[in-house]
């Protein structure tokens, strides 16, 4: 039956366990008592949820605390072990596939190195699939999985026919139905959700979920690699919205991007186009290296840790790259006003705190003065793992969103095997 304001009361009771889920899960434990202000819900809704989220095994306890005179209270927490997700990272020079439990602790982990064929998407979508197989074989529980949650580069379209289709321009993705690719020969049974979004997306996720987002109301976290990208976060879009921040214009008739066009951000701040200048320039960085140990060796040469002399060309490119990259987050505030601007991204990261104080200096120069002085400048806080945490989070906020309720299993497994295999490697099951 429906209220007045088209809501039934199944939805109330979704409504109720989301509320009472999440506040256990950022903000726990917490005893009942404390989950009616925390929530807005009355004592006896607190009891009743509670008492239907520890019969579906999603709430455990987790000690107690003294009352004020009275008997102690005990403490509720979201069980770790009720849930999994898998979050899937699409990088530059490599998949990462990781598996975490519910508190995203990581139960298992493999990457795929990207070769000289990099982005082609059947030899993507293959690596997905088999890390995704490689990491259910280590501590699956199949009954317990969320979906899986993939993070790649450009913009991602929704579909009702193909699912998620994606358009990665810089990599030469037209239009490539990565959802269907995956389902195509997995092993997996229908039933499984795939969460797939941009990567600077799910970045941002993690950042403002468990990094130097969380408490922030109006923030940008922006992804520094081969290439930029950023995602925004405002009351309007509390889940963050990715925007090809890489790909505004910085110089007319400027460097070709990797997208086709002159003068992009990415053209002059990405990492791949900084060592591309440093080589043209005359520096040298290492023979057939991948990116990462490039940029290493660059910022080696431009700031060497011993006596010797700094190169001066890794210097300079390093240096202008600092005032493009300043220049482009004077955009991001001048345009949305955040609180925060958040820099990842393994590039972001490499750089780090080096680097940061010439950003941050040339970002107030760019940008209008009253937004500058609002606004932070901070490196993230999770590491090179945090795309594919915030890829995983995409599963873990579709359940929180639904009440704690699990994907409705298929009919039959397509593959019996499939389940046969990881109940063998399941104690109990």
């Amino acid at each position: 039956m429906a209220g007045r304001n088209g809501r039934t009361v199944r939805d109330l009771r979704r409504g109720n366990r989301t509320a009472v889920l999440q506040r256990l899960y950022f903000d726990g434990p917490l005893s009942r008592f404390e989950l009616g202000p925390a929530t807005g819900l009355s004592s006896g809704s607190v009891s009743n949820v509670v008492a239907d989220l520890v019969a579906d095994g999603l709430v455990e306890e987790a000690g107690s605390v003294d009352s004020d005179g009275g008997r102690p209270r005990t403490l509720l927490r979201v069980a770790p072990d009720s849930g999994q997700m898998i979050g899937v990272d699409v990088g530059e020079t490599r998949v990462r596939v990781e598996l975490f439990d519910l508190a995203l602790n990581e139960l298992a982990r493999t990457e795929r190195p990207l070769t000289a064929r990099r982005y082609d998407a059947e030899v993507i979508a293959g690596h997905i699939r088999e890390g995704v197989a490689e990491v259910l074989q280590a501590q699956a529980v199949p009954e317990r999985l969320l979906g899986i949650g993939v993070g790649v580069p450009g913009i991602v379209e929704h579909t009702a026919d193909r699912g998620a289709v994606v358009h990665g321009q810089t990599i030469g993705w037209d239009a490539v139905p990565l959802e269907q690719l995956l389902r195509a020969t997995s092993e997996l049974p229908q039933s499984v959700r795939y969460f797939i979004d941009n990567g600077a997306k799910t970045l941002g996720q993690a950042e403002m979920w468990f990094g130097a987002g969380r408490g922030a109301r109006n923030a940008v976290v922006v992804l520094f690699g081969s290439g930029v990208g950023a995602c925004l976060v405002t009351p309007e879009v509390e889940r963050g919205r990715a925007v090809e921040w890489g790909h505004l214009t910085v110089r007319v008739r400027g460097r070709r991007c990797r997208c086709g066009a002159p003068g992009c951000l990415e053209a002059y701040a990405g990492a791949e186009s900084l060592l591309a200048r440093w080589r043209e320039e005359g520096g040298r960085p290492p023979v057939e290296a991948d990116e990462e140990t490039a940029l290493t060796a660059m910022l080696a040469a431009a700031y060497p840790a011993d006596t010797g002399a700094a190169d001066p060309v890794a210097l300079a490119v390093l240096e202008e790259t600092a005032e493009y990259l300043g220049a482009g987050l004077s955009d991001l505030i001048n345009l949305f006003q955040p609180e925060r601007i958040i820099v990842g991204g393994w590039a972001g990261l490499q750089l780090g705190t080096r680097f940061l104080p010439a950003v941050r200096r040339h970002a107030t120069t760019y940008a209008l003065r009253h937004p500058a002085d609002k606004v932070t400048i901070e490196l993230g806080r999770l590491g090179p793992d945090a795309v594919t945490v915030g890829a995983a989070i995409l599963p873990l906020a579709d359940f929180f969103t639904s009440g704690g309720h699990r994907p409705a299993p298929a009919p039959e497994s397509p593959l019996p095997a499939w389940r046969t295999a990881l109940r063998e490697r399941t104690p109990g099951a």
